[in-house]
């Protein structure tokens, strides 16, 4: 099993929108590296929600319920989508400041390559990550 990492702006959309929605579909994604990701997460592998903007914090839980399909929001270009279900909010959101500080974390793509809004995490990483928010699977 992946394991992954998306950020959103709380504002276009958040992780209490998410949890309100239960699923939704992940479009909008217009980087090729991203994209990639996206077409390779498989089906019941989980991701961690990330607040981009002024929060920086690790927040939720989501699962890929539909691998990757045609982004119909897309007006050109090769690009896809994938379905994505909130599993749970994290007890304890992780901020970027504690990922920077933390010598597992802070090699994440997260860190290392901050624009990408897709991302794969590691299986000790992501052990990481729930033990950081005491948060269980």
């Amino acid at each position: 099993m992946n394991y992954w990492l998306v950020k959103s702006e709380p504002e276009a959309y958040s992780w209490v929108q998410l949890a309100k929605d239960r699923q939704t579909s992940w479009t909008g994604v217009r980087n090729f590296a991203a994209r990639n990701n996206l077409r390779a997460m498989k089906k019941g592998e989980l991701v961690f929600f990330y607040h981009s903007g002024e929060e920086k914090a690790v927040v939720g839980l989501a699962r890929v319920e539909k691998e990757g399909y045609p982004d119909s929001t897309a007006e050109e270009g090769d690009w896809s989508a994938v379905d994505l279900a909130s599993v749970k909010p994290l007890a304890r959101p992780v901020t970027l400041s504690q990922i920077k500080a933390d010598d597992v974390l802070c090699e994440m793509d997260l860190v290392r390559i901050s624009r990408l809004s897709v991302t794969p995490v590691t299986p000790a990483q992501f052990s990481r990550l729930l033990a950081m928010s005491a948060t269980a699977v």
